[in-house]
């Protein structure tokens, strides 16, 4: 049976408020802004006075309404709810939980509609629209418990990932130290073991059904993994262009600089791609440096603080191609290299079997 998701649950949107009483005190309560959603707390406050009906309790659902669009529980304290986010609440004879299973895949259908559009907005008028498959309670009980067997799996998987990410970071720092540690004799600037740094297409480009894979930010994952499923196309005349300039070959590294800053990934073997200029381009001198190496340097906390991964607020929205290259890095031998290399290869085999 179809229903309007409205017939199903109650959708509250959030309150515009004034931003200039935001405020870092956490003696005040926490505003839940886009950002916030997925991660399940805040680190803005508000000092104001505020409607009650607006403040959000612990495992409340919740939807973000730009960029992408997560539904989540919330995690942390009473908390208000502010514009671009709403509240879901199911109507007798409804699991929230499917809701939450249910309406997740519907949102995501919908950002891959709009896949071509640069920031995605989510409008209260079709989400009052969107209609979801709904079975009897009974029948909903049980998919949510199938649901939730296999969330179950997905969160230790990438639980176990992260271990084997962390074991990576700990054997880079315990051969190579601090790269950002002013004492240094080995310390140079990012260009210096690099044969060219640049990025993707600054302009609008139109996109095709077939043709020449385009990638852009959001498809470099925080893991380091490039997602290819979301991956959209280019003709031939603008991939031909932009590829001229900026052309990715297997082991270049590519680095986010807009939106989500920081996240790094190593071109696989793969056809010719573009990107726009969400994306910087490092093509490392092989002669000096492996693409292993140079993908963990770039993800050491000191060095992702110094592109302002770690800047509260998000105050730098774009990382610039200049201070990339001014980023600190270091020049150990090629032999240590080498022997880092090896043991993230490994690793990166304990992942496709863990």
């Amino acid at each position: 049976m179809k229903k309007k998701l409205t017939d199903l649950c109650d959708i509250q949107y959030g309150y515009a408020f004034d931003s200039k009483l935001f405020t870092n005190d956490e003696g005040y309560i926490p505003l839940i802004r886009i950002r916030d959603v997925q991660r399940g707390f805040s680190e803005t406050y508000y000092s104001g006075k505020y409607p009650v009906e607006y403040v959000v309790h612990p495992g409340d659902l919740l939807v973000g309404m730009d960029g992408e669009f997560n539904i989540s529980r919330w995690k942390d304290r009473d908390a208000l709810l502010n514009q671009r986010v709403c509240k879901i609440t199911a109507k007798n004879g409804t699991s929230e939980e499917y809701i939450r299973f249910a309406l997740s895949k519907a949102l995501k259908e919908i950002e891959q509609r709009t896949s071509f559009v640069t920031v995605k907005h989510l409008s209260a008028k079709e989400l009052n629209r969107l209609v979801l498959d709904i079975p009897c309670y009974s029948s909903q009980v049980h998919i949510v418990g199938l649901c939730s067997s296999l969330e179950r799996i997905i969160e230790k998987r990438k639980k176990q990932l992260q271990i084997l990410d962390e074991l990576i970071k700990a054997r880079f720092v315990e051969m190579f130290g601090d790269p950002a540690d002013i004492s240094r004799k080995d310390k140079v600037e990012l260009s210096e073991i690099c044969e060219k740094i640049t990025d993707g297409e600054h302009g609008s480009v139109a996109r095709v059904p077939n043709g020449h894979p385009f990638l852009n930010a959001k498809q470099i994952l925080k893991n380091g993994r490039i997602d290819w499923d979301t991956i959209t196309y280019v003709g031939d005349e603008d991939h031909q262009r932009i590829y001229k300039r900026c052309n990715p070959v297997e082991g270049d590294i590519l680095l986010t600089t807009t939106g989500t800053i920081g996240n790094v990934a190593i071109m696989p073997k793969a056809e010719e791609v573009s990107m726009d200029r969400g994306i910087t381009l490092i093509k490392i001198d092989r002669q000096k440096v492996t693409s292993e190496f140079v993908a963990e340097l770039l993800k050491q906390p000191s060095i992702q603080t110094e592109m302002g991964v770690n800047v509260h607020a998000s105050a730098i929205g774009h990382l610039f191609m200049n201070r990339v290259k001014k980023l600190p890095a270091i020049l150990p031998s090629m032999e240590s290299q080498a022997e880092f290399t090896a043991f993230v290869r490994q690793v990166d085999k304990s992942k496709s079997v863990a």
